[in-house]
């Protein structure tokens, strides 16, 4: 196979950057690349289908926008908490990110954006949500 189809499994390397430049991701710092079958759901849907078609060892570079990343950011994932919810040990700043766990026990995080002597109000969007998100990806093998 000399090009990516739905359904190939492929290793890729990659780096993410936002609008302004700022590197949240990249594979090559990490040391490894990245392995998933084209199409199956495991990365957002923007990545699958800036790979696809792509040849062994070819660069592209894509522009993913919120809808085919992580979404726009929903007004109502912001929610307020009463403050003796949390514990006296966990540090509460405008900014910091908490982790927690759901009612079923799956893990959470979500950024503290406000804080009173009463309240504390959590973002439960994705880190990445309502950002264009820029990929330069290398297609480094075609899993047989």
């Amino acid at each position: 196979m000399n090009t990516v189809e739905e359904g190939t499994t492929v290793k890729v390397h990659y780096k993410g950057t936002l609008e302004d430049g700022t590197e949240f991701d990249n594979s090559r710092e990490r040391g490894d690349t990245l392995e998933f079958q084209v199409g199956s759901g495991q990365l957002i849907k923007g990545f699958d289908t800036a790979v696809t078609g792509m040849g062994l060892g070819e660069v592209r570079t894509v522009t993913i926008p919120p809808s085919d990343a992580y979404g726009e950011v929903q007004t109502d994932a912001f929610r307020d908490y009463p403050r003796g919810m949390f514990s006296a040990d966990v540090e509460l700043e405008v900014g910091g990110v908490i982790q927690g766990s759901g009612p079923q026990g799956e893990p959470l995080m979500a950024k503290v954006t406000g804080l009173t002597d009463a309240l504390v109000t959590l973002d439960h969007n994705h880190p990445l949500a309502g950002q264009d998100l820029t990929f330069e990806i290398e297609l480094i093998e075609i899993v047989e």
